[in-house]
């Protein structure tokens, strides 16, 4: 009898903390979004020579969302990894040189040189 009338006072408990989670979860994400949109935002437009060094695709998600992402390293030698459409996914090639447009952690464009 204890062990049944303890079992339903905790069930409120724990739906409390997994809501209180659920939502303190959303609630970083959204947040750090709109941070990460300000970084971006305040950050100058930059247009530097660049070269594709590296594609990748990232499957999450029980319906499998698929994103896209590429690798540009710039004339000093550092890369810099973007998140791209699937549409921009498919016209790169590795090692295309061109000209990379980006604001913070933003791709602007990339304009292939021909």
């Amino acid at each position: 009898m204890f062990f049944e009338s303890t079992m339903f006072n905790l069930v409120p408990f724990f739906i409390i903390i997994i809501t209180v989670i659920v939502f303190g979860s959303l609630l970083w994400k959204i947040t750090t979004g709109i941070n990460q949109n300000i970084k971006n935002n305040a950050s100058p437009v930059l247009t530097v020579p660049a070269q594709v060094i590296a594609k990748r695709t990232e499957v999450r998600g029980e319906h499998s969302h698929t994103w896209y992402y590429s690798t540009f390293e710039v004339e000093s030698g550092d890369r810099i990894e973007f998140e791209i459409s699937g549409k921009e996914y498919g016209l790169l090639a590795e090692g295309d040189l061109g000209l990379l447009t980006f604001q913070g952690t933003r791709l602007i464009s990339f304009d292939r040189n021909r």
